[in-house]
Formats: C-alpha cells, structure tokens, sequence
C-alpha cells in the first residue's frame, strides 16, 4: 500500500463518521472551558514513533495533518501509524471499525480491528474518549496476515509510555 493510501486509511480508522443535513440545527461547538484536558498534550505520536522504531530501517515519521498522528515506512516492509487520539475511546472505535476483536495489550484494554485496505489497527484504551491506536500496513498485500502480529507487537512497545487510565469520576 503506498503511503498516500494508508494516510487516507489513518484517517478513516481514528475519525468516528458524522453526517450533517444542510438547514437543520447542530449543537454549538464546544469551548476550551468545557472542552476535557488533552490526555496526550505531552506526548508526540512522531517522537514516539521515531524513539521506538530507531535502528530498524524505518524513515523518519510524518505527521500529514494537524492531528496527533504519525507514519513511518521501512521500504519494502511495512509502514506503521500512531495516532494519539484525545476525543475518542474503545466506544467510539468499535462503533466506526467492522470486525473489531476485544483484546488486551499488557494489561491493558484494547480493540483489533482490519483496515479495509489492508493491515491491522490496534486500539489501546486511554481513556473513556481517548485511546492511542496503532496501525500496520504490509509493503506487500501477500504479507497482509502478518499485519495483525505486528501491530499488537508494536502496541505491546507503545503501551508503556501512555498515560495511565484516565477513569471518570463518578
């Protein structure tokens, strides 16, 4: 899959699907003042990324957007994506990804799903609407099964460095 495709792919898989209808109301946006604390505002999904794929061939990650989400490819490999998600939690994902599988990466409470265009998304639970996702995407679609393997070994290296469960309180 060429990168352009798995970025689009990113997008897809850590964006829950809205639909508006032109002429009718929308609730107002949120304000900073009630917006929730950003769980991941000191963490950079490309920091990360670059730290825990250093020595492995892989290039540099690239952020192609203004979320907190980063690419990196190993030519001839696979590319591997992170996405910090702040706004959505396992809730929202299995609501937005077909097939979803429960799972657990060290502990932690987490979702699989396929990407549709191939590869694997791996998403940990952050917080009842945050969660941290990783994906992987196969250089070549005759290695797709191995897709899945890598990702929750990646997620198994990523999981350490979130931020410990953000539970509401109650």
């Amino acid at each position: 899959m060429k990168a352009g495709s798995f970025v689009a792919c990113l997008a897809l898989v850590a964006t829950a699907c809205t639909s508006t209808v032109a002429g009718t109301a929308s609730p107002a946006p949120t304000t900073s003042t009630t917006k929730q604390a950003d769980v991941f505002a000191n963490l950079n999904a490309c920091r990360l990324l670059d730290q825990l794929n250093a020595g492995q061939g892989f290039n540099p990650g690239e952020n192609k957007s203004n979320r907190n989400q980063c690419i990196a490819t190993k030519p001839e490999f696979a590319t591997y994506g992170l996405v910090l998600d702040s706004v959505q939690g396992l809730t929202e994902f299995a609501v937005t990804n077909a097939g979803v599988v429960n799972t657990s990466i060290n502990g932690r409470n987490a979702m699989q799903a396929g990407i549709p265009t191939g590869g694997c998304v791996v998403a940990m639970e952050v917080g009842e609407h945050a969660s941290a996702l990783v994906l992987v995407t196969m250089s070549d679609a005759g290695q797709d099964a191995q897709g899945c393997p890598n990702a929750e070994s990646f997620a198994e290296r990523v999981e350490p460095l979130l931020p410990k469960l953000q539970r509401a309180s109650r």
